[in-house]
């Protein structure tokens, strides 16, 4: 057997395990341990690779950027416990209920909302479908197009910070991009954080919403049967819906601040800014979960947004803290502090005595665990996949098409994008961009519009029948009179929306780059 044929037939191996069902963890590293002893026994492998694992695992453990992993679920988790959804949809299909498509809107709107809280793909599609699919097909909306609107807005925790996607795909990026001016032979390599591809997403992301928002316009001009208003004198029963929608909005709108306002004025990286939102999506539970920690919550939400404006405007806090004068300033910011403690011993309480604590941290305990277990396994393949001379046969492959990068990139996109059926994005970010990602970024690819190109792709995967992740999720919750038929016909719109996004990301990489090139004055 050819040795160019190991590292391919690995990869492929793995791909059929995986179809079977077999956990993604175990089978990257089972499979590989598999081929590294056939290696052996034939002379193709050499073991110093395998003696490299405790490194890798190592550098696994003492990685700080992993640490906003399981924060970041647990803001996830706490957030989606805490019925905030639900609120959402309920007080925006209110709000936007006079108008054709409202409710598509409405959905659109929160998904949004709940893509800069949460970042969980999954949980959010499984929450709009039972709690807005329902009330849609109530309202005599299309099934199609109602599917369809809650799958693309469930997905855009995929590309809208903070997302977990993004987290992943920021570290992955980072060892890939030195390893690139290594090759390149630059020994003093620039780096790429999670937070310039966070910065970086943003545009691209809001610009999606804006298409998603267009399209529902688009169908109440031209079908609007499809999507029709909330009746009359429905609409007359809501009283005091400025003041609702003051209320519902203001604690997910001060928790967005505080978290990507934080890395946007350079405040906290976004580890940091993870615990911010951690603390943060506590108190929102508590005030949730019991409206008499309503003021507590506000206190402390608030003490952390002008913690953080007070940090942007004067620097850092410390000297200002331990300065033995008493200052405006100095009581300004011991009563934040007190604020927010205030909110953070009010809300845990609440969220301990109902059960719900207990609940979010063994979510999250298995999310991180399943993360981090798929990162070890993705290691042991690496090594293993190197070791069969698998890099040096993709970089051939990749340099020797034609077109160039151009073409390198088109085929790289789409391989990830077909990976995307059937192997969730982790796996791909852990297995497939160590391998492609240093040859792209040593052709010269930004590797801020690379991530940002990836996550779209792996979006528009997550969307595509017959395997796309989203529409199982919906297909999971949907009542049976939602054919999935009617969920395939309504992602398509959807899908030529992404691939329009991905378009003009290709034409117009500066919808990517110029966001943290103004933020960072790179």
């Amino acid at each position: 057997m050819s040795p160019e044929i190991l590292p391919l037939l690995l990869f492929l191996v793995i791909c059929l395990v995986l179809l079977l069902g077999y956990p993604v963890a175990f089978s990257l590293g089972g499979t590989a341990l598999a081929f590294a002893w056939f290696g052996i026994l034939t002379g193709t492998f050499d073991t110093a690779f395998l003696e490299a694992l405790p490194n890798r695992l190592y550098g696994i453990m003492d990685n700080k950027t992993l640490i906003a992993v399981p924060l970041f679920v647990f803001m996830g988790v706490m957030l989606e416990r805490s019925r905030v959804a639900e609120n959402l949809l309920d007080t925006m299909a209110i709000l936007f209920g006079p108008m054709r498509g409202g409710l598509g809107i409405s959905v659109t709107v929160v998904g949004m909302l709940l893509a800069a809280s949460t970042g969980i793909v999954g949980a959010t599609v499984v929450t709009m479908g039972l709690l807005s699919l329902p009330t849609m097909l109530r309202r005599h909306y299309d099934p199609g197009i109602s599917s369809g609107i809650i799958c693309a807005a469930g997905t855009l925790g995929q590309i809208i910070p903070p997302s977990i996607v993004l987290v992943l795909l920021g570290d992955v990026l980072s060892a890939s991009y030195q390893q690139a001016q290594l090759m390149q032979g630059i020994y003093s390599p620039e780096t790429v954080s999670v937070g310039d591809l966070f910065v970086g997403a943003i545009v691209p992301g809001l610009l999606l919403v804006m298409l998603y928002l267009s399209y529902v316009v688009v169908v109440s001009l031209y079908r609007p049967e499809a999507v029709p208003p909330i009746p009359q004198e429905e609409r007359e029963q809501e009283k005091g819906l400025l003041l609702r929608v003051m209320m519902v909005l203001m604690p997910p709108l001060l928790l967005i601040i505080a978290v990507l306002g934080s890395i946007l004025g350079g405040l906290a990286t976004p580890t940091e800014a993870a615990g911010v939102g951690a603390v943060g999506a506590l108190m929102l539970a508590g005030y949730r979960l019991n409206n008499r920690a309503a003021l507590p919550v506000l206190a402390g939400l608030t003490g952390f947004v002008a913690l953080l404006l007070l940090r942007w405007r004067f620097g850092s806090l410390g000297p200002l803290i331990e300065s033995p004068q008493p200052s405006l300033l100095l009581v300004a910011v011991l009563l934040s502090c007190a604020a927010v403690l205030w909110g953070v011993v009010v809300a845990l309480r609440v969220v301990r005595t109902s059960g719900v604590l207990g609940e979010v941290m063994s979510q999250t305990t298995r999310i991180t665990s399943m993360v981090f277990m798929i990162f070890i396994g993705a290691s042991l393949f690496s090594l293993v996949f190197r070791g069969f001379g698998g890099d040096v046969v993709v970089t051939e492959l990749l340099t020797n098409l034609p077109g160039g990068v151009i073409g390198a990139m088109l085929v790289v996109m789409l391989v990830m994008f077909l990976l995307g059926f059937i192997l969730d994005f982790i796996e791909i970010t852990f297995v497939v961009v160590p391998i492609v990602g240093p040859i792209l970024l040593a052709m010269g690819l930004d590797p801020v519009w690379l991530g940002v190109m990836i996550a779209i792709n792996l979006q528009t995967s997550f969307l595509t029948p017959p395997f796309g992740f989203s529409l199982f999720y919906l297909r999971g919750v949907a009542p049976a009179s939602v054919s999935t038929a009617a969920i395939y016909r309504g992602v398509i719109p959807f899908i030529l929306i992404q691939l329009l996004m991905l378009g003009m990301l290709a034409y117009w990489p500066e919808l990517a780059t110029w966001l943290p090139d103004q933020v960072y004055g790179d």
